[in-house]
């Protein structure tokens, strides 16, 4: 059976060099000590993504080699969930014989969580008619006789949902259990397991803390409800609409009280800040009434643009996700001119790969 085997022999190796290649990135801003956080070894991808190959009456899914571009089939995806695996072997199976389903089907997405719920998306190179509807409803009933699963088909200009197009997801930080709502196409973090050990790491620091906070780039709300009960106030800003709305889910679920989500830019907080522009979206916010010492963000990969990052600067406490080494270091570069790294941490959310996520506390000197 053609499958994406991990070799976990050599899961502590690759895990150690890359401590060492960030040590040796970021020994110039005092790193002392680098605090390493594992992943699951095996099936700790909660998201997948397939292409879908049709080769006579056969059905599978595939990747592509990265370096030579050469499509494998994959029939097991060891870093995928068990779950992951578990729905690729049903959807194969269900859909090879169904002519109705598989015509002009190119790619299958799978959305996981930890708490068993799941979405799978059909991606077409065809419009999706009445024919199609009733056998995917008749799949999906058939699906949940054993798996708490929705279904969504795509094409061109269309988008059928056939029950929610999010997966609820139930995280576990320090004894409290967190809940929080994924939307289908929208950013969540894949390895639900460092992410729970990311929040953890964030808590700690923030637990010492007083006054507000102030998030940018807050997606879903993943960090500023899991850090609201350190603070007097948590405000946060995101750009995504689709996430802001999961942020608001967020927020009722978790019975937050104390947080406010704006749908802004960085740039344009920035703006708003230095009262160089007004923002109907704003509302009855008012922004400098809030004590906020510490400013959390969590960047694209592309890091912060040049006036966010003089705006983090002016905060007194700063903790930095970054998803980019490359990004961080130039951003630190700007930042420690005026605060300390007091703690550096790694978390090996994308295992056997070169990726790194990273998070810095800084202090003001």
């Amino acid at each position: 059976m053609p499958v994406i085997k991990i070799n976990t022999s050599v899961y502590e190796q690759q895990l150690a060099e890359k401590a060492q290649r960030i040590n040796a990135q970021f020994a110039r801003f005092g790193v002392k000590t680098l605090e390493v956080f594992e992943s699951e070894p095996i099936h700790y991808r909660q998201r997948a993504e397939f292409r879908v190959w049709h080769d006579g009456d056969e059905l599978y899914h595939i990747m592509f080699n990265q370096e030579t571009k050469e499509k494998v089939r994959v029939d097991s995806f060891d870093p995928g969930a068990e779950l992951i695996n578990a729905l690729m072997v049903e959807m194969i199976k269900h859909l090879k014989d169904n002519e109705i389903l598989r015509r002009k089907l190119f790619q299958i997405d799978y959305l996981t969580t930890l708490s068993g719920n799941a979405l799978i998306s059909l991606l077409y190179h065809k419009q999706l008619d009445e024919q199609w509807l009733a056998q995917a409803k008749l799949l999906q009933q058939h699906l949940q006789q054993t798996f708490n699963v929705e279904l969504i088909g795509r094409a061109r200009k269309q988008k059928h949902v056939l029950g929610n197009e999010y997966v609820v997801e139930q995280l576990s930080v320090n004894g409290q259990q967190y809940t929080y709502q994924q939307v289908e196409n929208s950013f969540t973090q894949p390895n639900a397991k460092v992410n729970e050990k990311m929040l953890a790491w964030a808590q700690d620091i923030c637990a010492p803390l007083k006054n507000d906070l102030l998030e940018l780039y807050c997606g879903n709300g993943n960090f500023s409800i899991a850090l609201a009960g350190s603070f007097n106030r948590v405000l946060a800003t995101e750009i995504s609409k689709s996430s802001v709305k999961s942020a608001q889910f967020n927020i009722a679920a978790n019975k937050v009280e104390n947080l406010d989500i704006i749908r802004m830019s960085s740039e344009e907080f920035t703006q708003a800040m230095r009262k160089e522009r007004t923002f109907s979206r704003l509302g009855d916010i008012d922004l400098h009434s809030y004590d906020c010492q510490t400013i959390l963000v969590d960047p694209p990969r592309a890091g912060m643009d040049g006036l966010t990052c003089k705006l983090t600067s002016e905060y007194d406490n700063i903790i930095y996700i970054s998803c980019n080494p490359e990004t961080l270091e130039r951003d630190l570069d700007l930042l420690t001119q005026t605060h300390n790294v007091s703690r550096f941490a790694i978390f090996d959310q994308f295992p056997y790969t070169h990726h790194v996520e990273s998070g810095v506390y800084l202090t003001r000197k």
